[in-house]
């Protein structure tokens, strides 16, 4: 049974078109505007956030996609065409503001009659809506599941597995919808991990796919669904990306070492780099994170590899990426919660092709080369913080 469902994986990453992996060939950069202005986003927002991004560098750093989330939907037309509310007089303007940055844009929608914020969904209107994102000119669209679970409850009450092919089905309508179109558009599916999701999206168009909750700005959520993702590796690779959910890197109380924990399992996680936080109140600390070219380079990485687990004790974890280049992305997790620093740790590198036991090593938070390191050397991780290394033979 396990030999035929990963047959039927493979063969689905292999039929996908060589546009959806051009597409996304790497894990999507940029920003959102839910996680710090929800509801209350504005076309004015979003131009301030494509000049910051462009002044603080992180535009330069790879974060390309300024993503508008729930809340810019109105009415629909006589003729059943979508249109703007008050915050966003014109969006066509909007995105060509955006683009003129050097950036591209995203809009938000839902399978359902409603969006999450009770807003217009696609519902009905699907190419409709696929056509005027096009129209306007956007290179991504998030798809949150939202009220369609009600659609799906409705028609097929007490058949999960009939609820959970309508959502295939919906998912796969607007994929359709957007082809037609003839836009290269990035498709995110927003579904929460339902029918685990990493199985099917990809066959029915998704370039990433949520595989959680939605996250929140601490690091016990951050880290429960970090650690959530062993054993998904094999389901993502260009053009198709698991996808954890935004960071959250800047908001909330998480401090620099939980920050430095939260991009560095998300880079490990080949994860999209999809940032949240409030550019006006971006400190240097926060940008240095945000922007670090080496972690960077490892979320980015050409092969596509997802890390894996490679050990795990009761307060710490070690998870391994083979690089493009032959070398092996490394990181160390001290998950303590009653100490303030763990010492001391077998490294495990055996466990990470290394039998000698020995590896090359640079630390890529610090930029700097460590030289040999062996499985007895010693590290000293703050609580809640990552060692992330770049090993090679």
């Amino acid at each position: 049974m396990r030999r035929c469902l990963l047959f039927v994986v493979a063969l689905a990453f292999a039929s996908l078109p060589v546009t959806a992996q051009k597409l996304a060939a790497t894990p999507p950069m940029g920003w959102n505007s839910w996680n710090w202005f929800a509801g209350k986003v504005t076309d004015a927002d979003i131009r301030k956030a494509a000049d910051l991004i462009v002044s603080s560098g992180m535009r330069d750093a790879g974060y390309v996609y300024v993503n508008i989330d729930d809340t810019w939907e109105g009415k629909r037309d006589a003729q059943g065409n979508i249109t703007t509310n008050e915050k966003f007089p014109d969006m066509k303007a909007l995105a060509d503001y955006v683009h003129s940055k050097g950036l591209k844009i995203g809009i938000y929608s839902s399978p359902g009659p409603q969006t999450c914020a009770r807003y217009e969904g696609s519902f009905g209107h699907e190419e409709q809506d696929a056509k005027t994102y096009a129209d306007w000119g956007f290179d991504y669209l998030k798809y949150d599941l939202c009220s369609y679970g009600k659609n799906m409850r409705d028609a097929h009450p007490d058949d999960i597995a009939a609820q959970y092919m309508m959502m295939r089905e919906a998912y796969e309508k607007m994929h359709q919808a957007l082809l037609k179109t003839g836009r290269p558009i990035v498709y995110s599916f927003c579904q929460y991990g339902l029918d685990q999701s990493w199985q099917w999206a990809p066959s029915v168009g998704a370039n990433l796919w949520r595989t959680t909750g939605d996250i929140q700005a601490n690091y016990t959520s951050m880290m429960r669904i970090a650690l959530s993702q062993a054993g998904l590796s094999k389901f993502a690779g260009p053009g198709h990306w698991n996808d954890p959910d935004m960071l959250e890197v800047g908001n909330g109380k998480m401090n620099h070492d939980e920050n430095l924990s939260h991009m560095a399992m998300w880079s490990m996680l080949a994860a999209p780099l999809i940032a949240g936080n409030n550019f006006t109140e971006m400190n240097d600390d926060v940008r240095s994170i945000l922007t670090n070219k080496e972690v960077i380079a490892v979320n980015q990485d050409k092969l596509g590899k997802q890390a894996d687990r490679v050990w795990a004790g009761e307060e710490t974890e070690i998870w391994s990426r083979p690089l493009a280049d032959g070398s092996v992305a490394y990181a160390i997790f001290n998950l303590a919660e009653g100490q303030s620093a763990m010492r001391g740790l077998r490294l495990h590198l055996k466990e990470a092709g290394f039998p000698s036991g020995t590896a090359h090593a640079r630390d890529l938070w610090a930029g700097k080369d460590l030289g040999v390191i062996k499985d007895t050397d010693v590290f000293t991780i703050p609580r809640h913080g990552a060692v992330l290394l770049k090993l090679t033979k």
